[in-house]
């Protein structure tokens, strides 16, 4: 038993309930803010990250197809704690562009991850989007392995960094299967 008199052993089988959801008023600057803590904590991201995820996260939401696009925030307790969103409308010729993919640290290991995923996986196949593609950057390996598990490749690397944090940028894609 623990100090807390709990046993250990249930404690890691309860069940974290969360919600997942659409747009709700505050989403943009939540979503924003995972990202600039979790970056600026993992990898010294500063200023310049946390407005090139605000403003393009603006941009899309002020042209957001429902039909096309995939808005979705985790909450627990009413704070988020967790987004994944699919880019259609912008993503143009390239495909279906997955996008501010986070999962919150005291989420993490618990689930949360492959259920976003995977409900940004099952949306694209759903409508049949051909490709669907990502930026990240090595030295994420918990997401790197997430996405492979969900049919990614890598495909690309560059020195390029558009994030302003001095690291290797990948692109990773996912093809639709083809059906017969």
């Amino acid at each position: 038993m623990s100090t807390t008199g709990r046993d250990p052993l249930l404690m890691a089988a309860e069940t974290v309930r969360y919600e997942i959801a659409g747009y709700r008023p505050g989403a943009l600057a939540a979503i924003v803010g995972l990202h600039a803590g979790y970056y600026a904590r993992h990898w010294n991201f500063g200023l310049p990250f946390e407005t090139k995820v605000g403003a393009e996260l603006a941009e899309f939401l002020a042209r957001h197809d429902a039909e096309r696009d995939l808005f979705l925030v985790a909450y627990l307790d009413g704070d988020a704690v967790g987004s994944v969103i699919i880019d259609q409308t912008g993503g143009g010729s390239q495909g279906a562009h997955l996008r501010w993919f986070i999962v919150g640290e005291q989420m993490q290991g618990k689930g949360l991850g492959a259920d976003l995923l995977g409900r940004a996986v099952g949306f694209c196949d759903e409508r049949g989007y051909e490709r669907i593609w990502l930026t990240t950057f090595a030295g994420l390996d918990a997401a790197r392995s997430l996405y492979e598990r969900f049919g990614f490749s890598l495909t690309g690397e560059t020195e390029t960094d558009q994030w302003s944090g001095g690291v290797t940028e990948q692109i990773f894609e996912r093809l639709l299967p083809v059906r017969r």
